[in-house]
Formats: structure tokens, sequence, C-alpha cells
């Protein structure tokens, strides 16, 4: 209980009854600006326990997310099993394809273990260009579920569904596994000879990402009512996860939904700007990584000990 006696912990209890009084006085349109952002931290938070605390550089977020979303809305389309069924193929899918990738990327040093996670997604791409007929192919496709038809329903959920992720990684983040993973991720070679087995760790640390990031996949899904490689699986969509989770404050967790919430706030802000909108939001993105390497997080903490 001594978490309740710090003040961090009770500036997020305000955070969060804060946000779950905004559909009361914001429009529908920042509520599902707001709903994107929550998923998006998720998919920073998972990102953040393999790269911040394993080390490992996982430049292929979206193979994961992919195959969450693709296996549940699949599942959805073909067979009609509800949401929750759905859901939870989606996640252990994910899992599945998680394992496989890992097992001998984990083998690799270097950077060719991103290497690896990269090629899964060019991989997973033209899996489903080629096999248009199941997946829909470059256009995508619908699913007859949805979470709500409620702008103010579905920021619920979001919300919700980020609060119980953010607790389930940051408290795996300060258990024994990640201590475990830290010590793997700064120098692997002592943490094995003091009897750890770093290879057991990071793939542990790969397949629970894999489960967060997969079970997220699908609620992007079931919100938005539809699937396509530009919504889940593109390229772009993994580096924006990763600027997330690198501006929020690396090896944090909960950095990442600051980033997330900073990226896509900003991005619709300053869609007036036209073409300019991406490079004001990457510029400064660029600038904080730079000269504030700690993050969004890393300048709070400097800010209270001034």
């Amino acid at each position: 209980m001594n978490f309740l006696k710090h003040p961090p912990f009770w500036f997020a209890v305000i955070l969060v009854a804060f946000a779950s009084v905004a559909p009361l006085w914001l429009s529908a349109y920042f509520l599902g600006v707001l709903t994107l952002a929550y998923y998006f931290g998720v998919f920073a938070m998972s990102w953040d326990l393999l790269f911040g605390f394993a080390g490992e550089v996982n430049f292929g977020p979206t193979a994961l997310i992919g195959l969450g979303a693709y296996g549940a809305a699949m599942l959805n389309s073909m067979a009609g099993l509800p949401v929750l069924v759905c859901l939870i193929f989606g996640a252990l899918l994910a899992v599945a394809g998680g394992a496989l990738l890992a097992l001998p990327a984990l083998r690799l040093t270097g950077p060719y273990f991103g290497l690896v996670t990269l090629v899964a997604v060019l991989l997973l791409q033209n899996f489903i260009v080629i096999f248009a007929g199941l997946t829909g192919g470059e256009i995508g496709m619908t699913v007859p579920s949805v979470l709500s038809i409620s702008a103010g329903v579905n920021y619920e959920y979001a919300l919700g569904f980020l609060v119980v992720c953010a607790l389930i990684l940051y408290g795996l983040s300060r258990s024994a596994l990640g201590l475990i993973l830290q010590a793997s991720g700064q120098d692997a070679t002592e943490a094995a000879a003091l009897g750890f087995n770093t290879t057991k760790h990071k793939f542990a640390a790969f397949c629970i990402s894999a489960l967060f990031s997969g079970l997220t996949g699908g609620m992007l899904v079931f919100y938005m009512g539809a699937v396509s490689v530009d919504t889940v699986i593109d390229i772009s969509i993994g580096v924006q996860i990763i600027i997330m989770a690198v501006l929020g404050g690396r090896r944090t967790i909960l950095g990442g939904i600051l980033g997330a919430v900073f990226i896509i706030l900003a991005n619709e802000l300053l869609r007036p700007l036209g073409q300019l909108n991406n490079f004001v939001v990457a510029a400064v993105a660029l600038a904080v990584i730079l000269f504030f390497p700690d993050g969004f997080l890393g300048l709070l903490h400097r800010a209270r000990s001034v």
C-alpha cells in the first residue's frame, strides 16, 4: 500500500476521474479522437515493455496488431461469433504468431531482431493482398458487429480498456519479470552470469506484448467497424507507435499514453495547416526526443526534483 503515499498515484487517479467525465462536455468528434488515442496508448505501452525493458527493438509492432485485428474481424465476418469470442481469438492468434516469430528472432543479436520484425510486417501485408478472398485485400473488410454506435459509450470502453491494460503492464514492469528484463536489456551477459535465462524472459515479454497488441487491434476493429492494411498494418503506423512510446518516456510504460494522446490530438488540432500538419508534429516530436531523451515523463520528474 506504499503507492497510496506517492503523489503520482493520486495524480493518475485525478486524470482518470477527469477523463471519465469527458463525455459530459466534449463533442462526439473529440471523443472519437481521444478514443483512437487511448487504443494507440496501449499499442505504445506494449511496445515499451519489449524495448524499454528488454532492450529489443521491434520495428514491426503492426505485425502483431494486424494478426489480432484480422483474426478477430475474419472470425466475426465469417462465423458471426460474439465480439468477445472474436477478441480472444485475435489476441491468441497474435500470441501464436508472436511466439513463432520470437523463437528464431531472439537468437539473433544487434539490429537483426528488429529487421526480422520489420520483414514480418511486409509478409503479413503480402499475405493479406494475395488471399484477398478471405481478407478483403487492399480494400479491407467490414465487420457485422461493432462495440457501440454511441461516441460516448465507445469512449468509455476505450478509457476503461486503457486503464486496465495500464495497470497490468505497469504492474508487470515493476514485478520480478520487469526487473529481470531491465537487467537483461542493460547488460544481457551480466544478467546471464547471475543465473537468469535472458532469452526465456525476453520471449515472455514478446508474448505479453503480442497479447496486448493483438487484443487492442481487435478492439480497434470493432470500434471502427472495418479493418484494412492502411489502418492497422502499414509501416507508418508502426513508426507512429514507436515515436509515441519514446516521446512519452522510454522504460516508463505509462509514458506511452502521454505520447499517444499528444500525437493524435496534435494531428487533429493542426489539420487546418494542411500538408504542414505532419511536418510540424514530427518536428516537435524530434525536438523533444533530441533535447529531452527521457520524454514527457522525464520532464515531469525533472520538474518535480527542481
